[in-house]
């Protein structure tokens, strides 16, 4: 068992650690709630429901209640017409109960015929389809919020933002909704929990804004923030909801038990994994100690739902990144996250990609004040030779001004046998200074941070550093990256790609927009080199991406042509493929050129090509890439991926290919089946996961996930032939008090 104490002291040290930052941050400058009611923002008044009245949910805003709600409407196109009028009317009506929230949207069009809504699966992006998205500031700080969207088939989409743009797309909120569509249109019914909000109960407005998408014209429109620079998820150019008291979450207790059981074996694996059958029980109960601040504990965690990683073929000297897909991790990521991934939560719990066995864990999340806050504890069980371990995380942000902050962190990972490895720390410090009215409404964002991690023997030379100034506006935009990475930088639940490098990356890029013009919206010209130097100063390599151009057209096609003068230092070998090995101190200079297209998502087919040709290091590279969407009807659709490599070096010459299908059935926007089929000639591993899930009511799930693995042998004669395969059956329940 892990030293008690030892976790104890170290809980200790790290909330020591946040409570001394923000002790010495001075107080609070962040503009005043009244300031901010008086910043002339538009207004939509909620209206309360009367008792006894109720809202059917059934997309038909027949209640009397929507009727005598004042509507928002007048909204202000940001494309293709900046600042003309919508082509299409948009009309919004908020009202609530003490517990629940209810938007009703009416999307009117005069060709209700040509609406396109082809997807339903939960969260997935809307990027063929008509959209109605809106915004949420529920604590009115213009630093973080709720973004939800849906389409004319219901679906549903909900993200976490938080300061900097920070997005957690696959949080997934307990909210319901229907849609109907009529000869005027198709119209919303929207029902969101108190219970499922983190909000500031003294506020005495809430951000909020609007966005709508009539995708056969190509049409944005937003309620307000028109300007290319502002737009829907800008807190700070957001409108403002008032009206809102005396609302509840309940006695703020939610139980989320879950039951699953598995079969799995790996005939194919070394050793031999005979068919188990497992059975298991867990879940997580939610407390909001205040409206702002949730804790949650876990036990038993079981992740037998999550999606397999996306295969890429790897062809540099670094590890590539991989998002994090695990519920527990994602709902609440924003209140962790830290810059250059000095958060990485998929050190917790795997193991080489394999999921090791989670026994428990707590988070604490929200807003206290004016600070954000994020504890995590998670124990790890000892699971083949993966070691059981304590892992504890604590992030602090204290807002100061109107968009801007100041932050700590500290990670602990610690062996629950203290003797097999010590125990590792991580802390550090960050600020992001932002503002919105540069030169009257211009973006203008400065960000720095500083990350230290304990070494074996104190061996020191662990800190990493990076200052970032960002302008990112319409027409130009541009930044400048400089940050350093020592070479013992290893943070305990981190994410380093490279050691001993200083980086420098300037942006800029020029998107002038012709006005008037039949075919085209924008033209993007530009480039952002990257620079890396070891820490002694001596050149490492250079990749400059240039855009020579890239032509946007108003239907959603897109053409794009880019040339990458690069340079490559090896300080050490690089097998790049079996038996191709690069030489220690070569250095290479070689120039590649890129040409890519994108068809509009709308069409039922559309193809996105791509093709990369010239020098690559000793040699020549050659890549080709197919991307294919066929969506035939409203609720199928299939993802095709190609990807060819031919790889002609003096040391050797190699091919890679990679096939990706996905195909989904969306049966509803609560029931779906996703069959995702990949396979690569690098690991030879032919991969099929078909997955399930029937959302019986926003927050009861049933899942069924099937995952197989082939290999296929290197002897041409043989076929392909069972590495592993497993099954899983989950069901979720979620009841709140």
């Amino acid at each position: 068992m892990a030293n008690q104490s030892t976790v104890s002291s170290l809980s200790s040290a790290a909330l020591a650690l946040l409570a001394a930052v923000a002790c010495a941050l001075p107080a609070s400058a962040q503009s005043s709630h009244a300031d901010i009611m008086n910043s002339g923002r538009r207004v939509l008044t909620a209206e309360r429901l009367t008792d006894g009245e109720r809202v059917t949910l059934d997309g038909v805003l027949d209640e009397a209640a929507w009727q005598r709600a004042a509507p928002a409407g007048d909204f202000v196109m940001q494309d293709p017409v900046l600042g003309g009028t919508p082509t299409e009317r948009t009309d919004i009506r908020v009202v609530f109960n003490q517990d629940h929230l209810y938007i009703g949207v009416v999307n009117y069009d005069s060709e209700p015929d040509k609406l396109l809504g082809n997807t339903r699966k939960r969260d997935e992006f809307l990027s063929a389809d008509d959209r109605f998205m809106w915004t949420m500031d529920t604590f009115l700080n213009q630093q973080t919020g709720y973004f939800f969207e849906m389409n004319p088939s219901g679906l549903m989409a909900d993200s976490l933002m938080g300061p900097g743009n920070v997005q957690s797309r696959e949080w997934d909120g307990i909210w319901n909704a229907r849609v109907r569509r009529s000869e005027v249109g198709w119209t919303i019914e929207i029902d969101i929990p108190f219970r499922t909000l983190a909000f500031d109960p003294e506020a005495p407005a809430w951000g909020v804004n609007f966005q709508r998408t009539v995708r056969r014209k190509n049409e944005e429109t937003v309620w307000t923030g028109h300007q290319r620079n502002q737009g829907l998820r800008r807190m700070a150019n957001a409108g403002l909801l008032v009206g809102l008291k005396d609302v509840t979450q309940g006695r703020g207790l939610e139980v989320k038990p879950y039951v699953a059981g598995t079969m799995a074996n790996a005939p194919g694996r070394t050793p031999e994994i005979t068919t188990a059958t497992t059975a298991d029980i867990g879940g997580e109960l939610t407390y909001n100690l205040t409206p702002s601040l949730r804790a949650v504990g876990t036990i038993n965690t079981d992740f037998a739902e999550t999606e397999v990683d996306t295969r890429r073929v790897n062809l540099t000297r670094f590890p590539l990144f991989f998002p994090e897909k695990r519920g527990f991790f994602l709902d609440g990521a924003t209140f962790f996250d830290f810059p250059n991934n000095g958060f990485f939560s998929r050190r917790i719990g795997l193991t080489n990609g394999q999921p090791q066995r989670i026994i428990g864990g707590a988070k604490l999340t929200g807003q206290a004040g004016g600070q954000d806050v994020g504890l995590l504890y998670v124990r790890t069980g000892d699971d083949g030779t993966a070691l059981g371990e304590d892992f504890l995380v604590a992030r602090l942000r204290r807002r100061v001004l109107r968009q801007s902050y100041v932050g700590g962190t500290y990670a602990m990972r610690a062996t629950l046998d203290q003797t097999a490895l010590p125990t590792r720390h991580t802390a550090g410090v960050d600020f992001r200074l932002s503002t919105a009215t540069f030169r009257g409404n211009r973006n203008l964002e400065f960000t720095g941070s500083w990350l230290w991690n304990s070494t074996v023997g104190n061996t020191g030379d662990s800190a990493a550093w990076a200052l970032r100034v960002d302008y990112p506006n319409d027409v130009w935009d541009m930044s400048f990256l400089v940050g350093e990475v020592r070479k013992n930088h290893d943070p305990a639940v981190g994410f380093t790609a490279r050691r001993d490098v200083r980086r420098y990356s300037p942006e800029l890029r020029w998107n002038p927009r012709p006005r008037g013009h039949r075919y085209i919206r924008r033209f993007s010209f530009g480039g952002q080199p990257q620079i890396f130097t070891n820490t002694a100063n001596q050149l490492e390599s250079v990749e400059a991406d240039v855009q020579v151009f890239r032509v946007e057209l108003h239907s959603g096609d897109n053409v794009t042509a880019t040339v990458t003068p690069s340079y490559e230092y090896l300080s050490g070998s690089f097998e790049i493929a079996p038996g191709v090995v690069l030489p220690a101190g070569s250095d290479y200079t070689f120039m590649r050129y890129g040409l890519s297209a994108s068809t509009a998502n709308k069409r039922v087919v559309s193809v996105q090509p791509r093709v990369e040709w010239g020098a690559f290091m000793s040699g020549h590279r050659t890549e080709v890439a197919m991307g294919m969407g066929v969506r035939p009807r409203p609720g199928v659709t299939l993802n095709l991926t190609h990807e060819w490599n031919q790889v002609d070096l003096v040391e050797g010459q190699f091919s890679t290919r990679l096939y990706r299908l996905v195909a989904d059935t969306q049966f509803s926007p609560f029931m779906y089946l996703v069959n995702n089929i990949q396979f690569d000639t690098v690991s030879r591993v032919l991969g099929w996961q078909s997955r399930f899930r029937w959302i019986i009511t926003p927050g009861n799930d049933v899942f069924f996930v099937y995952t197989q693995n082939w290999i296929d042998p290197t002897d041409p004669a043989s076929r392909f032939r069972t590495l592993d395969r497993r099954s899983a059956a989950k069901a979720v329940y979620t009841k709140r008090f």
